[in-house]
């Protein structure tokens, strides 16, 4: 399926790192740390000084500037950036000012919120998949479904080649003669995965046994997650397509993931502004501005929103152009946007609000299991869905779950801990706003860090495992993502202890070699988490 994961930084660890004194962090009960050892880092992420020099190095130019659109048109040409590096700037932005009280912070989240605003799909005057022009953020390649149209010598359309696998713009679509009269054989290479499909005499006769629709159903979902649709309003025997090459375009889309990301902090400054006539004297008319503007945005996924006795959660309805169309969206991307929906219920104490966000609560409440350790797992695809059970073609495309995968799974991996940072700050604001959870919940949480996440590595260093599961040991740039759990280290202080030993172990920057790194902007979210965490 499509990832539309964050892209992680290739930040190398440092060749050498010099011992201090040993016990820096200190395990304490419930915690399967023991004391790791200190490190002489050459960079305080504590303080208030490393986040403000590396945020203005960010405005010099990095990656997911705040007036570059969502899709892949920005200057960096790669979509998401607003979701997966600008959100973080300004989620750094209010947590430095929710530990330092300084309206510095909310003025600078201010100069780059109205910046975000203002490369919205309907300020931009560009449009979804569906010709809609609406007030969010659309992306595209590379995580939207890939279309090929396959024209006759006239230009009038005959065939759609449907591409559900990532990156399906490095796609090249190749038309030539088939050996039989009215065949015609496709090959598409995929340059990124460095795969190659050939389909060989294919026709546009629907009676024919080589019916392209028929052949490629047959085969699908196949190594290029290939589909097809017959474009034409009558088929007809003998149509063939124009030889030649063709290129694969994907068609944006409109993720709920992104709407939150990108909206709950700037629906965090609504409702700070709301919770202090200090800064409402100061700020009214901004978050006022900015309340409708995060309303119209979760209002556009209302139409994915469902729930039932288990709770509430968000679908991909079945025809939009993504892989997995027809399923359960995975767990943190329906929960990504409930952090916005927390903040909204918060700021206005609306009851619709606070049903959904009750609901999603539930949904993930449902789905943590307490292991021998009294800490939770869980999986990256919902328990019980059609994507964790599997699904299987039904032998029409109409009455099948999926229309650009039309059988998948089971899949069962364990959530990472990147994605389960989404999860968990979602789970401590609904709790902290009465609506979710319990305290023995966020304990657990707190333990899934310290038992299931946090772990040192063969030479006794400290480091993380990639998922919630306890799996394998994850690369400097896993670790790199922990400080994103913060959320739960009131409740364990060694969360923020054994974030900041990774930190001063791997040594992340901006740069390296000249070369910023693209995480750049969760960077300094983790700095700012530093930050809050410290005591």
């Amino acid at each position: 399926m499509p990832d539309i994961s964050p892209p992680h930084s290739k930040v190398l660890r440092r060749d050498f790192l010099r011992l201090t004194a040993a016990g820096a962090v200190a395990g304490t009960a419930g915690s399967t740390l023991s004391a790791l050892p200190a490190y002489a880092a050459d960079i305080d992420y504590t303080a208030r000084k490393t986040f403000d020099d590396w945020d203005r190095l960010f405005r010099e130019g990095g990656p997911g500037q705040p007036d570059q659109p969502n899709d892949n048109t920005n200057r960096d040409g790669r979509s998401g950036m607003l979701a997966w590096s600008q959100s973080y700037v300004l989620l750094g932005l209010v947590r430095m000012y929710e530990k330092y009280r300084d309206t510095y912070y909310l003025d600078r989240l201010i100069d780059n919120v109205d910046q975000v605003l203002a490369v919205r799909d309907s300020e931009r005057g560009v449009t979804d998949y569906r010709g809609l022009s609406l007030p969010a953020w659309r992306a595209d390649h590379p995580y939207t479904t890939g279309y090929a149209t396959l024209a006759d010598s006239n230009g009038q359309p005959l065939l759609d080649l449907r591409e559900a696998l990532s990156y399906a713009e490095d796609t090249t679509v190749t038309v030539t003669a088939g050996t039989r009269p009215d065949t015609f054989t496709v090959q598409l290479v995929n340059t990124f995965v460095n795969r190659t499909v050939t389909l060989s005499d294919l026709s546009l006769d629907p009676a024919s046994p080589d019916y392209a629709m028929s052949r490629i159903y047959a085969a699908a979902p196949g190594p290029l997650q290939l589909t097809a649709a017959d474009r034409r309003p009558t088929p007809r025997a003998g149509d063939l397509p124009r030889l030649g090459t063709y290129e694969m375009h994907c068609n944006p889309v409109i993720f709920a993931v992104h709407t939150g990301m990108i909206t709950y902090p700037i629906a965090s400054f609504v409702r700070l502004v709301a919770g202090s006539p200090v800064l409402s004297r100061r700020y009214q008319r901004k978050a006022a501005e900015y309340l409708m503007a995060c309303r119209e945005a979760v209002a556009l996924h209302d139409w994915e929103y469902e729930s039932d006795q288990d709770g509430g959660h968000l679908i991909w309805p079945k025809g939009q152009p993504l892989a997995y169309d027809g399923c359960e969206q995975p767990i943190n991307q329906s929960v990504g946007l409930g952090q916005t929906l927390v903040e909204l219920a918060l700021a206005t104490g609306e009851s619709g609000y606070r049903r959904k966000v009750a609901a999603m609560g539930r949904m993930l409440a449902g789905q943590l299991t307490v292991d021998a350790g009294d800490a939770c797992q869980w999986h990256y695809w919902p328990a019980g869905g059609r994507i964790y059970e599997g699904f299987a073609k039904t032998g029409n495309p109409e009455s099948d779950v999926s229309i650009f995968t039309p059988s998948g799974g089971p899949a069962r991996q364990f959530e990472d801990i990147s994605h389960g940072a989404i999860d968990v700050e979602f789970a401590v604001r609904a709790f902290r706003a009465r609506l979710a959870f319990t305290g023995l919940d966020m304990e657990r949480l707190a333990r899934t860090f310290t038992q299931n996440v946090a772990t040192t590595d063969a030479d006794g260093l400290p480091a993380v495992h990639t998922t919630v599961g306890g799996t394998a040991i994850g690369a400097a740039s896993v670790a790199h993502q922990a400080p994103r759990w913060m959320q739960v280290s009131p409740w364990d202080p060694n969360v923020h202890a054994h974030c900041l030993a990774l930190y001063n172990r791997y040594q992340p920057t901006p740069e390296r070699d000249g070369q910023q790194a693209i995480g750049f902007g969760w960077l300094l979210a983790n700095v700012a988490y530093l930050n809050w965490g410290a005591r």
